[in-house]
């Protein structure tokens, strides 16, 4: 990625994203409730937004999925198309 592109990527960010920080403190939160089948999305769209800019974030919470097991995973993927 050039400068520029890195730039524009920023400037472009949803003012909505929780950021990193915030995304991590409810990272474990936002897993159990794809776990337990709730919309996490809807109680937590700064971080669902978040999580749809920022892969390294999101990898962290593919990760946790894959450790809860079940189709949390799938589910998460599956939200993550239709927006």
């Amino acid at each position: 990625m050039t400068g520029s592109a890195a730039l524009d990527r920023l400037l472009r960010t949803d003012p909505r994203d929780s950021g990193c920080g915030q995304a991590m403190e409810l990272l474990d939160v936002y897993a159990d409730l794809l776990a337990a089948d709730r919309d996490a999305a809807q109680r937590y769209p700064e971080v669902a937004i978040h999580l749809a800019a920022c892969g390294p974030c999101a990898q962290d919470l593919a990760g946790l999925l894959a450790a809860i097991g079940g189709d949390a995973q799938e589910r998460w993927n599956d939200s993550e198309v239709a927006t």
